[in-house]
């Protein structure tokens, strides 16, 4: 029972966290940011680089807005027509802007970002907990398998093929979780 126990523990917890990374949408940054009409007239109509960089460095003078492009310009998206705050990349697949922007994982179809990353890594933990519970709860029966103990050979297969996935995926989580652990250490996301 303690063992049934546990597992829908760690079972509910994984599902949940997966849950919340998958349907929590990504934040775009504010209305501040988007420019205004007159504003993105002006910007369009201009053809000189250069002046359309002084327009944008004049539009975010007001703007809480730190990093610069390669050659100091303001950071712009064209496709969202805003001025980009600083961690905030423009996501292909969702097309749109994303804040703390990490990554956009195909695992649960949603850009990694400033409101989901905490259950994206909770889901990370819960997900290498749940397959180290398994994997610690059948290598008894592992071990009886090759000592010859177990008689019924259909189960022979299913725990040998049990043990072995939830191992791979418990290599695989802790490296991932590790990488992640070391981002936000260091305040840096994978972009």
């Amino acid at each position: 029972v303690a063992y049934l126990v546990i597992f829908h523990i760690l079972f509910v917890l994984f599902v949940w966290t997966y849950w919340k990374s998958v349907f929590t949408l990504p934040i775009q940054p504010g209305k501040k940011f988007h420019m205004s009409y007159a504003d993105q007239e002006r910007y369009e109509s201009e053809e000189r680089p250069e002046v359309q960089r002084q327009i944008l460095a004049e539009i975010a003078r007001k703007l809480p807005v730190y990093t610069r492009t390669g050659n100091g310009g303001i950071r712009f998206c064209d496709r969202c027509q805003l001025i980009k705050p600083d961690r905030c990349h423009h996501c292909s697949v969702c097309a749109m802007c994303v804040l703390k922007m990490d990554h956009h994982c195909p695992w649960v179809n949603n850009c990694i970002g400033f409101s989901n990353y905490k259950f994206f890594l909770l889901f990370l933990a819960y997900s290498l907990l749940y397959c180290l519970y398994i994997a610690a709860t059948v290598f008894k029966y592992f071990i009886k398998y090759w000592t010859g103990e177990l008689t019924n050979g259909r189960s022979k297969f299913h725990i040998l093929f049990l043990l072995f996935v939830a191992i791979m995926f418990f290599v695989s989580l802790m490296f991932l979780f590790g990488y992640h652990c070391w981002l936000v250490s260091r305040n840096r996301s994978t972009l």
